[in-house]
């Protein structure tokens, strides 16, 4: 345990611990890597081990693969661009991506994929930016043609076959139809990874290289990035997929010659970061410090109050909350924020012991990254269990529940 206790109660800070204990001593997560901060005072818990057999313990250093938690993190090279004015929210992303000119959208999101009308208007930047472009990842239109489509043509990760490189990707991509008018509808995940795709074409470097220069080496972020080089490898624990019904563990994902062993033919910006406590700190800490990371500005105020605000209206917020609320079964109680701003979710109402404003985002991989600016708080809690069953997600709720009552106002 480490702990300088600013900020937050000891009585607090031992509830933290022993929910999280409870939950490794359980044997349903084998291990959990915990950090809260408050200003310069950080406290940080490692409890349990890197495999679900034993081996090594889990420690401050251990890497994680942040899953959709990747989402608030690579939207900076985005907003670099637009402090820059190297981008505008109302470009034309056509300019870069010709490929998605000329869009038709489907009449029916349920409809076949040639019954289609006209797109009424471009996409923009600013649609990509808010995840409105018109295609996502809709767990209400499962079985539906263009999900079949978006799944077949490797669209979106977690799938046996890995994603293809990004001009590629962008060329399936851009035979589709969208599901929604573009600027209509909130529509999860594909946003964030086209993002990517987007910001190499206007920069000519890689989303990597771009992300590590202009992001990730101000902020001292050196274990991030879309893969664990060999010399890091054994700081990277087995993720794993439980079976829904019995439990039992499977390896999804080993981390010596695993998925992100080596660099991936597309870096996604909606899943592919693997990264520490102490980076992911650094980052949320230079957002809350409004673009500031030790007197060096990262992003704007601006740009930084741009992403941590709701953008959405009533109306593009209604598949958000649908996903949220109507399918709070299959996601376990995440996602229910109310907002949305850009790559993160914005809490808008209180619907747990959360304030209004906090932002951040939860990770499939049981992973979850959130600011408070009411609090100056941020709060990180990465596990290697994957939310095909309820355990990663009932331990991130039950962190963030004693989280709040260790504030110490």
């Amino acid at each position: 345990m480490t702990s300088s206790n600013g900020g937050f109660t000891d009585e607090g800070l031992r509830k933290v611990r022993e929910v999280l204990t409870r939950h490794v001593e359980s044997g349903r997560v084998p291990g959990v890597v915990a950090l809260i901060g408050r200003g310069d005072e950080t406290h940080v818990e490692a409890i349990g081990t890197m495999r679900h057999d034993g081996g090594a313990p889990m420690g401050r250093d251990t890497i994680f693969r942040m899953a959709s938690t990747s989402k608030p993190v690579t939207m900076a090279a985005a907003m670099v661009l637009l402090d820059e004015c190297r981008l505008r929210l109302d470009d034309l992303v056509q300019t870069w991506l010709p490929e998605l000119a000329d869009r038709r959208v489907l009449k029916r999101i349920d409809g076949p994929l040639d019954d289609t009308v006209p797109a009424r208007r471009p996409i923009t930047v600013r649609d990509v930016l808010t995840s409105t472009f018109g295609l996502g990842m809709d767990i209400t239109a499962l079985g539906s043609p263009i999900m079949g489509a978006i799944i077949e043509n490797g669209l979106t990760p977690d799938l046996p076959q890995p994603m293809p490189e990004p001009d590629e990707w962008l060329r399936r991509l851009g035979t589709l139809p969208l599901m929604h008018q573009p600027g209509e509808r909130w529509q999860y995940h594909i946003a964030s990874d086209l993002l990517g795709v987007l910001v190499a074409r206007v920069t000519g470097q890689s989303f990597e290289s771009f992300l590590r220069e202009r992001v990730f080496g101000p902020l001292g972020m050196a274990d991030t990035g879309f893969h664990v080089p060999a010399e890091k490898i054994d700081r990277l624990p087995a993720l794993y997929a439980p079976d829904p019904q019995s439990g039992e563990f499977h390896v999804w994902d080993e981390s010596a010659d695993g998925r992100w062993s080596k660099p991936p033919a597309f870096p996604g910006g909606g899943g592919g970061l693997v990264s520490t406590v102490d980076d992911y700190h650094a980052y949320f800490r230079m957002l809350l410090d409004g673009g500031l990371h030790g007197g060096e500005r990262v992003l704007s105020r601006p740009a930084v109050e741009l992403m941590t605000t709701n953008r959405l209206t009533p109306e593009q917020t209604a598949l958000r909350e649908t996903l949220a609320k109507d399918n709070v079964h299959l996601s376990y109680g995440q996602g229910q924020h109310g907002g949305w701003g850009l790559g993160s979710a914005v809490r808008t109402y209180r619907g747990d012991y959360a304030p209004v404003g906090q932002f951040g985002w939860d990770g499939g991989s049981g992973t979850s990254t959130y600011a408070d600016p009411e609090h100056g708080l941020v709060g990180i809690v990465l596990t290697q269990v994957g939310m095909t069953v309820p355990n990663s997600a009932q331990l991130i709720h039950d962190f963030w529940t004693t989280v709040y009552q260790a504030v110490d106002a």
